[in-house]
């Protein structure tokens, strides 16, 4: 489970997460939805503990992000927006480095490394260097490397960034096979996306949370409304964003 409770950001004077408060479930597929500079990566950095929160409160799998963040660490796959990645290890090589700093070894190593691989269609740059592989591949390498020791909550900053059309889809079915027993929260900036995969979506706008509904009710209150989904999410950030 993740809970983001009343958690405010600042730099400087720019307040870039005002009051912000969810809380994403075992089991639910939660997207994040907001235009760039809304505040999700700050958001989201927190919950990875690469920020502290200001004020509020976050816990992850039940550990307190300021006051345990190695156990938080622990339950945590955190794909970030810039995927940071050893450009001149081999794919193999980097995978399985990245598996025993998580603690994993012998037959779990194995098994771990395996299924990762298999899961995120990797097996034809494993003997390449990351460096040699295309956008979309290097992609693929960090959501394997977020995932290789089995975490219960999901972290996912922008998790489709530099795929094509296909792999997109191809990422959306592996998403939900992804979803029994674990906390997913997926950040993006295209709604037709985050509408495809989510349960439930969050609209985040100039660091305040206008929005958090499953998706179900959001489109039956655009059909109503007489717009589809997208004028509808656009509406809400334009009402409830020039009340904030």
């Amino acid at each position: 489970m993740i809970r983001v409770e009343r958690v405010t950001k600042r730099f400087g004077s720019t307040l870039a997460v005002d009051d912000v408060s969810f809380v994403v479930n075992p089991g639910e597929v939660v997207g994040f939805l907001g235009p760039n500079g809304a505040g999700k990566t700050t958001v989201l950095k927190m919950i990875s503990t690469w920020l502290p929160p200001d004020a509020g409160k976050i816990e992850v799998a039940g550990f307190d992000v300021e006051r345990s963040p190695l156990a938080v660490r622990r339950n945590l796959g955190y794909l970030p927006e810039h995927n940071a990645l050893y450009e001149g290890m081999r794919v193999d090589r980097l995978l399985a480095f990245l598996a025993r700093a998580r603690g994993l070894e012998g037959a779990r190593l194995r098994d771990r490394l395996a299924w990762a691989v298999e899961r995120c269609a990797l097996e034809a740059v494993l003997g390449k260097r990351v460096h040699q592989c295309s956008k979309g591949y290097r992609q693929r390498i960090g959501v394997a490397a977020s995932l290789v020791h089995d975490p219960p909550v999901l972290v996912l900053d922008e998790p489709t960034h530099g795929l094509d059309p296909v792999q997109v889809v191809a990422f959306r079915d592996f998403l939900r096979g992804l979803r029994p027993g674990r906390a997913i929260l997926f950040s993006s900036h295209i709604l037709s996306e985050v509408a495809a995969i989510s349960d439930r979506i969050l609209v985040i706008h100039l660091g305040r949370l206008l929005e958090d509904s499953p998706v179900a009710a959001l489109e039956a209150k655009a059909r109503a409304a007489g717009r589809d989904l997208e004028g509808h999410v656009l509406e809400i950030v334009k009402a409830k964003g020039a009340a904030a």
